[in-house]
């Protein structure tokens, strides 16, 4: 479910003031209209800088995330952007992160961005995983397995963001090819088999207009995707089918119906179904 966003005007001022220990007295702040998950998510400048600020408030339910992203953002290096300081003032969690520029990523059919995300892919692919605390796929996927032995195929010691959605990933035009794409929001940082964030990503193609065989041909672009088992992809389709269903009945909405839609029909071609 999405998260009621308020401006940052709405902090307790002590809250602001703490921000500014960081960054100086604000000059503009533009709120971001994007996302689902913070309370707080703008875009703040100073005399001395910009900013990406996300924030939660300390008692709400999914506060643990802000101390997962403040925790696994040290291990990020060319993956995401850099996070500057986390502070907890009068009931807030407040991250500030470097403030990227560039455009959320297209996943359409012909665009450019799609050899961008594949090198970002490629990249996460090959980064190691930190021995702190994270979650475990196969725990993740637990309730939405076809059957408990697929959970095996999950299982795995890389690191994994899950949440390929095209406006995690942000496109810098203007930065050498091959490494113009972040991944934002790892809110959901998980512990897992190499391949499946490509298998997340080739749900996110097909709701973007993409057949489930060019999803499929474009994630055969990625190395780790060929070291899954085609049972293992099977597996995973079918889990990602029941996951965006469910999601799709709680909180039916024009996209949460276009991802459901999508890996439902991937989850139909996959051969041994």
């Amino acid at each position: 479910m999405a998260t009621t966003r308020i401006g940052l005007d709405q902090m307790p001022p002590a809250a602001r003031t703490a921000v500014e220990e960081h960054t100086g007295p604000l000059r503009t702040v533009e709120e971001a209209t994007d996302g689902f998950n913070s309370e707080i998510a703008a875009r703040v400048t100073s005399a001395t800088g910009t900013w990406h600020i996300k924030g939660l408030r300390s008692d709400h339910p999914r506060a643990w995330t802000q101390r997962r992203e403040a925790a696994i953002a040290p291990f990020l290096t060319g993956l995401a952007p850099a996070l500057r300081w986390h502070v907890e003032s009068e009931g807030w969690d407040l991250l500030g992160f470097e403030a990227l520029t560039g455009h959320h990523a297209d996943y359409a059919p012909g665009s450019p961005d799609l050899p961008e995300a594949v090198s970002l892919l490629r990249r996460l692919g090959e980064a190691p995983c930190p021995g702190i605390e994270l979650r475990q796929a196969e725990q993740r996927l637990e309730r939405y397995a076809a059957q408990p032995d697929d959970l095996r195929f999950f299982a795995g010691p890389h690191l994994l963001h899950t949440d390929l959605n095209n406006t995690n990933v942000l496109v810098d035009d203007d930065a050498p090819a091959g490494d113009r794409a972040r991944l934002v929001d790892w809110a959901w940082v998980t512990r897992g088999a190499v391949w499946l964030d490509t298998g997340y990503w080739v749900i996110w193609l097909i709701a973007s207009g993409h057949t489930p065989a060019s999803a499929e041909r474009w994630a055969a672009e990625i190395p780790s995707w060929h070291l899954a088992p085609a049972e293992g992809i099977t597996a995973f389709a079918a889990a990602g089918a029941k996951l965006w269903s469910g999601i799709a009945t709680a909180d039916p909405s024009p996209w949460t119906r276009r991802l459901a839609a999508a890996a439902a029909a991937w989850h139909a071609l996959r051969p041994g179904r």
